[in-house]
């Protein structure tokens, strides 16, 4: 009696993971090459602080927006 062998790591993947795996490859593509300062006027504050930093914040942030939204559904 022969195993059925095991689907490989890649095929195990579904589409959006696939996407989401894209989207975060460009995400810190786009984050490494905006390395340089700049200031983020927020409110009465005014803060000088590298790109690569707020764009990073951002990210955290939305992502965590997608989780919550994402979790309060189901």
């Amino acid at each position: 009696m022969t195993v059925p062998a095991k689907p490989s790591l890649i095929s195990r993947i579904s589409r959006n993971q696939w996407l989401a795996i894209i989207l975060i490859v460009l995400a810190i593509a786009f984050i490494a090459e905006n390395r340089h300062r700049v200031d983020i006027e927020f409110l009465l504050l005014t803060i000088s602080s590298p790109m690569w930093l707020v764009l990073l914040v951002t990210f955290a942030v939305g992502w965590l927006a997608g989780f919550l939204i994402r979790r309060s559904r189901n």
